[in-house]
Order: C-alpha cells, then structure tokens, then sequence
C-alpha cells in the first residue's frame, strides 16, 4: 500500500532554497543588464545610421552640385568657343576681301612702281591687323578660360570650405 502525502514537505535544506532564490535574483539582473545593453547598443546602431544617411545625402547633394558646375563650365565654354569662331571667320572673310580687292587694285596698276606701292601697302596692313587680331583673340581666350573656370573654381572653394570644418 502506497502512503499518501497530504503535506508538502519544506525544502531540505534552508539553504538550498536560498540558493535557489539566489540565483533566480542573479538571472534577473542579468537579463535586466543585457537588456539595457542591448537597447544601447540599438542607440548607437540607430544613431551611426542616421550620421551615415546624413553623410550619404551630403555627398550626393555635393556631387550633384559638382556636375552642375562642370555643365554650367561646359556651356560657357561651348558659347565662348562659338562666339571666338564667329569672329575668328569674320577676320579671314574680311582679310579675304582685302586680299582680293588689292589684287583688283594691283592687276589695274598704271606702273610697276604702283603695283609695288599697293603690295607693300597690303603686306603692312595685313600684318598690323593680323597682330591685332592675334592679340584680341589671346586675351578673348583668356577671358573665356577664366569665365569657364568660374563655376570649378567656385564648387573647389565650397569643397574646401566643407572639408576644412569636417576636419
């Protein structure tokens, strides 16, 4: 015949029920400690996004403002390079006419000494006005390069500027 147990019997031992209570106690705290870790280490994950979205959208507004003046540097270049070819085939066509209406002029020469006079006439005028022409269309160059440069220049400027506060 089986004895039946009408009490529960205490613990054997005191103090292995505080032992018991001990370690419960010491689960949780270290449950309470990894979670506390664990929700800081979510901050900083959280906030390391946020500066690395911050960065990207950075670097992405200053490439776009790079391509926008390397194309705005591109259009002044092509309108000056245009306007410079413009002038520059206005100055043949004119040298042209020149050459021309000096040959009608020497071909209609009275004398030799005429004919002579005209030419000479023609050389020194062409070299003075090719000189000139020359010299306008250096600093026409110039010009240009410097107002092409401009839009660069400016987007190097904003760069150091941005590089000298991050460092």
């Amino acid at each position: 015949m089986a004895a039946k147990i009408t009490e529960v019997p205490p613990p054997a031992d005191e103090a292995a029920a505080k032992g018991v209570e001990a370690t419960v106690s010491t689960l949780k705290g270290n449950v309470a400690k990894a979670t506390a870790g664990l929700e800081a280490t979510q901050a900083t994950v959280k906030e390391g996004m946020e500066k690395a979205m911050k960065t990207a959208e950075d670097f992405v507004a200053f490439s776009q403002g790079n391509v926008e003046a390397f194309v705005k540097a591109s259009q002044i270049w092509t309108t000056g390079l245009q306007d410079l070819s413009k002038h520059v085939v206005a100055s043949a066509k004119e040298s042209l006419d020149e050459s021309i209406a000096t040959f009608k002029a020497i071909s209609t020469a009275k004398s030799l000494k005429d004919a002579f006079d005209l030419q000479a006439a023609y050389a020194r005028s062409a070299m003075e006005k090719t000189l000139a022409e020359s010299g306008k269309l250096t600093d026409a160059s110039f010009k240009l390069t410097e107002q092409a440069l401009a839009p660069l220049t400016a987007r190097v400027t904003v760069a150091v500027e941005k590089f000298a506060k991050a460092a």
